[in-house]
């Protein structure tokens, strides 16, 4: 099937023009999300034995990149849900089969969010300040405070890590599992009150003894970076399905972009059209020789992935390269449509408007700046010396 058939124009015309009113309200995208499941998307990684399309991240990422172009923030939450969906799909593929249940509870109809990221801790996956206590049958109870949860209204499967510090000798163990939304021991805020991507509502999640029971325990891993296969699939699809939302968020500022060159007049060369202008025509090629360079990358990546390409040690480059360059393309691409648009696109209300906010979000999102280029740094030159 195509995005096109998946995601179908109709369909689209309808989440677009519902996310203004999302952003205005500060609201879940509680429709957007109705149709969605509706349609099968929530169901992209899940094989069709169990329901589902059976796609893979190439596939996922070329939807993702179309949901966006219509509705940033809707894209970006339901992002959370594909990743551990996509997690589970990218394991399966390798022959590591502890995540199969999480493809065939979607099927049934669950939807995951991800309850990893944490304040001050820019150690991510590596390290955690959320506390997992053993319990005496095997599971654990977890305490702390996860921030960006996306889906905060609608998930009903959270997945969350802690670190149990007396696990082992040295700086303890990491410790991975899911939580169910009817579960006691965990509070969702409502503090999702931010400059855009605003419909995602992604509250702080309190966790304040949240029992997962040992069947849902899934890892447990040393502190400090590792190559364990889960590490490699959040990575794979995390970075990737962001980097698709991002492009789609450029590839609409560059389309509006381009309407308004050509609707716009200019009085000063007599009614003729801002297309005919060589210093905004230089604007417009250029960026779109931006958007033309991201495109295949993503693309190329997510196929390798699927594909079970082995490029060793510089499959997490990619992955955080891929992320760094499609936001800040992203950014630039909307940049470059509000300069060409004219004094419109500065009034609250119009998309431009809305997409400048909503582009920023994704310079807060991992890998950053700084640790994406130390992680390509030390895949090429070698860790610092100490």
């Amino acid at each position: 099937m195509t995005p096109e058939e998946i995601l179908t124009d109709e369909l689209l015309h309808r989440i677009r023009g519902r996310a203004a009113g999302y952003d205005q309200n500060n609201s879940f995208f509680h429709e957007d999300l109705e149709e969605l499941a509706a349609a099968g998307y929530l169901k992209l990684f899940v094989p069709e034995s169990d329901g589902g399309l059976g796609l893979g991240l190439e596939a996922a990422a070329a939807l993702q990149r179309r949901l966006a172009t219509a509705a940033p923030a809707t894209a970006l939450a339901v992002n959370m849900h594909l990743v551990w969906t996509g997690v589970a799909h990218v394991l399966a593929a390798r022959g590591d089969n502890s995540l199969d249940y999480v493809l065939e509870e979607s099927g049934r109809g669950e939807v995951f969010a991800f309850g990893i990221s944490e304040a001050g801790n820019d150690s991510m996956l590596f390290d955690s300040g959320t506390t997992a206590e053993p319990q005496l049958d095997g599971g654990y109870s977890f305490t702390g405070r996860k921030i960006f949860t996306s889906l905060s209204p609608a998930w009903t499967r959270l997945g969350i890590f802690g670190k149990d510090s007396g696990a082992r000798e040295g700086n303890g163990e990491l410790v991975f599992g899911f939580i169910n939304r009817d579960a006691p021991g965990h509070e969702t805020l409502s503090d999702w009150d931010t400059l855009g991507m605003r419909a995602s509502q992604s509250n702080t999640t309190l966790l304040q003894g949240a029992m997962v029971p040992p069947e849902r325990i899934f890892r447990k891993l040393p502190v400090g970076p590792n190559q364990d296969p889960l590490i490699f699939a959040i990575f794979a699809c995390f970075e990737t399905l962001l980097a698709a939302v991002y492009t789609g968020i450029g590839e609409r500022a560059f389309t509006l972009a381009v309407e308004a060159v050509k609707r716009r007049t200019s009085a000063k060369y007599g009614g003729r059209s801002f297309s005919q202008d060589p210093d905004i025509r230089w604007k417009i090629a250029d960026a779109a020789m931006s958007m033309d360079s991201i495109q295949p990358q993503l693309a190329s990546v997510a196929r390798d992935v699927d594909a079970l390409v082995d490029h060793g040690a510089q499959w997490f480059p990619k992955f955080v390269g891929l992320k760094v360059r499609a936001t800040e393309n992203a950014r630039t691409m909307v940049d470059v449509a509000i300069r060409v648009s004219g004094g419109s696109s500065y009034f609250r209300g119009s998309e431009l408007e809305r997409l400048y906010r909503d582009v920023l979000a994704g310079i807060f999102h991992p890998s950053n700046d700084e640790s994406a280029h130390t992680t390509v740094a030390n895949a090429w030159l070698g860790p610092l010396e100490s």
